[in-house]
């Protein structure tokens, strides 16, 4: 480990120019005792670090050195394809790795290309999870990580909505929707989603198995989303909403509801409009739709107009009395 932390002290003089102390241990997560040690390390070892005294003094390479010790180990060049996301890589175990691999390629490019990589890391920055949402805990995501990489079986320990099961999975591949984990298994003959923060135990067991001829995890994840929009919104409802609830539907509905905006017809003389918006089942539809309050009228159909009327009747009765 001494050895990786020596070539990642190296490249990032290489790679920056003069830094100082807090900021190279910063940097590589040790304390600054540390990296003066590891910088003798390197001057003993025929590397020409030169320490520059005063305000704007730090560690610096003599002008003209270069290394060409930017081979990229297996680990590190796995983690690559997380570079456009290293809180997704961290969660997996492979933040070391993602950021020596980023040093090694910094070192690799010529100066103008790798000083214009830097640039756009500085100003471009991706984001996955949603808003007003923390992250949820997945301790158990490295153990199924390591199991996708190395086909190997998984036991889990699992919380559905109607209770616990376990299961023997062969995981295929993970996919971060949203800042949420899904990890797409088979189950005996069935490929599966499961949502990888609900496991409650891992164990991984001996052995390799085969995964299926041609799978996909991009289609496969496509068509799992397809089917899970067609049994999420099981009816429609026809709404007459004013001008505030028509210009909230995106924000409150998502996808469903900029369409349902988006179709709107033309605004009667209270300036309301119509609108089909799909729903999912009838306590859900209700919950949700009253959430639009009083700018917002159910016109159909008649079990979900009757099943609201009885919610705002038994929420009147409740409030009526204060």
């Amino acid at each position: 480990m001494r050895a990786d932390r020596l070539l990642s002290l190296l490249l990032l003089l290489q790679n920056r120019g003069r830094m100082t102390a807090p900021e190279l241990a910063a940097e590589l997560e040790v304390s600054v005792r540390t990296v003066y040690r590891d910088v003798e390390a390197l001057g003993a070892s025929g590397v020409p670090v030169l320490a520059d005294r005063g305000p704007a003094g730090g560690y610096r390479l003599l002008d003209g050195y270069r290394t060409r010790l930017t081979g990229l180990t297996e680990d590190e060049a796995g983690s690559l394809a997380l570079a456009t996301v290293p809180g997704a890589a961290a969660e997996l175990g492979l933040g070391a790795d993602l950021a020596a691999a980023r040093l090694k390629l910094e070192a690799a490019l010529p100066a103008g290309a790798g000083e214009r990589a830097r640039r756009v890391a500085e100003r471009f920055h991706l984001d996955a999870p949603g808003w007003f949402r923390d992250a949820e805990p997945v301790p158990h995501l490295a153990a199924v990580a390591d199991a996708v990489w190395r086909q190997r079986a998984l036991r889990v320990h699992y919380r559905r909505w109607k209770g616990e099961v376990r299961r023997e999975l062969h995981p295929l591949g993970l996919v971060l929707k949203g800042g949420i984990w899904y990890l797409v298994a088979r189950a005996e003959t069935d490929i599966r989603t499961y949502r990888v923060s609900r496991v409650l135990a891992a164990e991984t067991l001996p052995g390799r198995f085969e995964r299926p001829a041609g799978f996909d995890l991009a289609a496969t994840w496509a068509a799992t989303s397809r089917r899970l929009e067609e049994m999420r919104h099981q009816g429609e409802a026809r709404l007459r909403v004013s001008p505030g609830v028509l210009r909230l539907l995106p924000a409150k509905f998502g996808a469903a509801g900029a369409r349902a905006a988006a179709g709107a017809g033309a605004p009667d003389a209270d300036g309301w409009t119509e609108v089909v918006l799909p729903v999912e089942s009838l306590p859900v539809a209700v919950c949700d739709l009253l959430g639009l309050g009083a700018e917002a009228e159910v016109l159909g159909p008649p079990e979900l107009r009757a099943a609201v009327a009885t919610a705002v009747a038994a929420l009147a009765a409740r409030y009526g009395g204060g």
